[in-house]
């Protein structure tokens, strides 16, 4: 089959669920039969995600291949339960660059190089690439942000020229928000009007009409929508809010979403195999024992708004291991700041199951961080410790059972005489060659699990890989004062040079990992260390 390309863009406002309405389809899609890929787009400056601000942007997301990309690829490999690469993710800033790089190799051959169409067919170029790697029948490509935007113009344009170039190979389909104003309460169709108009503009119907909304679209403001969109009603599709993103497959296909976008296709509508989802939403909307888990960092606050988009993989993964131990999770942020200027508010730790703290970077709240650690180890409250949630472990360690007061990681005190975290031996000279951006350990590494630890138990096998994203590493010269105290090294580098990660014995669950288990749990498969997490959590509860 001959690659089909959907382009998924927005309307009205961003955060309308473009990324989530991207991976149900093509769930829905492989459902059928079908090789899918997707690809993001992102209209940023910057050439990854790396080096944005998480409360502004979001989650950095790290692929198997090392690259720091929007949190939808992670949305895209938990819905269709692959791994995207490098090549799937294009920020204008990196398009940009491959077109200066061309330019001054001389590709161009001596021509005067424009923005249109020099740009427009380097994002058409990486597209094809992608298709190609993936030998999809299908690509999807979301648009980040909104139609109308000088950000996405260009890639717009992209969208047009390839609908030139084979119309019957691309297809649009425009994610946009009906709002039902309270002092009104009727569903208003103006915004998603204007919208369309927008993309018209730039030359581009939409074949399709996603309409989030609160609740479902009527008859009368679909038919509305048909009439002043020009699109058909049959190609209207309703997303009304649901209680998990994982109801939103099957709210597509009790519709027939998949099969109109096959038959505009004239490809064959083939019935869909979704009894393992049907079974996980089944589980979701069934579960009642409640496990609390306080998630402790600092990414949470924009403002007088809560932001929980920074740690969304980590979310996303205590809801896979609640729902796998037939638990529902009730997940609530923890400012780190306020340990730190209220250390009695500590107490409040003892009213959940389990905590965790994950990944992050400064000094902004790591004391607080440190303080929380040293009562759940001495209460035995359940804790997990990802990438910089391990490397806190380790401080709170061995400031209290070594007694080094001064222990620290150099990334915050470059004078400490205790080093127990220090930066990685490569990484100095990376910093000073190429700089902050796609410098760090990135993507997949192994790692080997000691025989005996909570890890191994957990994993069920000795050797494993997981996603990596840190710059800073646990100091091997402390390591034998360290285990001597009774820190437990239960994972390291198949050299046993890095360790990866550290627990501690006679607690319920007191696990570290310098990597990033959350990038690799799934739904339909989760990950087992935050399955046994929860687990303890939920004895905990019991």
């Amino acid at each position: 089959m001959h690659h089909k390309f959907i382009f998924v863009v927005g309307g009205v406002m961003s955060g309308v669920g473009k990324g989530t309405s991207t991976a149900a389809l093509g769930l829905i899609l492989r459902a059928k039969g079908f090789t899918v890929t997707a690809i993001k787009i992102d209209p940023y400056v910057n050439v990854d995600a790396g080096t944005m601000n998480p409360v502004e942007h979001g989650e950095v997301f790290v692929t198997v291949d090392g690259d720091e990309t929007d949190q939808d690829i992670g949305n895209y490999e938990r819905f269709l339960d692959i791994d995207i690469t490098k090549k799937n993710y294009m920020t204008t800033g990196r398009v940009y660059l491959s077109v200066i790089e061309k330019e001054r190799r001389g590709d161009y051959h001596g021509k005067c190089v424009e923005v249109v169409p020099r740009v427009p067919e380097e994002v058409i170029a990486r597209i094809d690439i992608a298709a190609e790697a993936a030998k999809a029948d299908f690509v999807l490509i979301e648009i980040g942000g909104t139609v109308g935007e000088y950000e996405n113009i260009l890639f717009l344009e992209a969208l047009r020229m390839m609908r030139m170039r084979d119309p019957d190979s691309v297809r649009t389909i425009l994610v946009s928000y009906l709002p039902v104003p309270p002092s009104i309460g009727e569903m208003k169709t103006k915004p998603t009007q204007h919208a369309v108009r927008e993309i018209n503009r730039v030359g581009i119907a939409p074949d399709f009409i996603i309409c989030r909304s609160e609740a479902a679209l009527d008859a009368p403001r679909r038919e509305k929508l048909s009439r002043f969109c020009g699109v058909p009603e049959a190609h209207i599709i309703t997303a009304a809010n649901a209680k998990s993103i994982y109801e939103v497959p099957m709210m597509f296909e009790e519709q027939g979403f998949a099969d109109t976008v096959l038959k505009s296709f004239h490809a064959e509508a083939k019935p869909a195999d979704l009894s393992s989802w049907q079974k996980l939403v089944e589980k979701i909307g069934g579960v009642k024992n409640e496990v609390r888990i306080g998630v402790i960092g600092k990414y949470f606050s924009t403002g007088d708004f809560i932001l929980s988009d920074a740690y969304l993989s980590v979310l996303e993964a205590l809801k896979h291991g609640a729902w796998a131990n037939g638990c529902k999770p009730v997940i609530e942020w923890l400012n780190s700041e306020e340990y730190e200027k209220h250390p009695e508010k500590l107490g409040e730790l003892d009213t959940f199951d389990g905590i965790l703290i994950p990944g992050g970077f400064g000094s902004r709240g790591v004391e607080g961080k440190i303080a929380a650690i040293g009562y759940a180890r001495k209460n035995k409250i359940p804790y997990f410790g990802i990438c910089y949630g391990m490397q806190c472990a380790v401080i709170e360690f061995a400031r209290t059972e070594l007694g080094w007061n001064d222990a620290n990681t150099t990334e915050i005190d470059t004078a400490t005489t205790h080093p127990v975290i220090h930066i990685m031996s490569d990484q100095n000279t990376k910093l000073d060659v190429q700089g902050i951006g796609g410098t760090l350990r990135l993507g997949s590494y192994p790692c080997v699990l000691a025989e005996n630890s909570v890890s191994m138990a957990a994993y069920g096998e000795t050797n494993i890989s997981e996603r990596h994203r840190h710059r800073y590493e646990f100091n091997s010269d402390y390591r034998e004062d360290l285990v001597r105290a009774g820190l437990v090294i239960a994972g390291t580098s198949p050299d046993d040079r890095l360790v990866e990660i550290v627990e501690v014995a006679d607690h319920p669950f007191f696990v570290g990992v310098q990597f990033h288990p959350e990038f690799q749990s799934r739904p339909l498969s989760p990950h087992p260390l935050f399955v046994a997490f929860i687990k303890a959590a939920k004895s905990r509860v019991a």
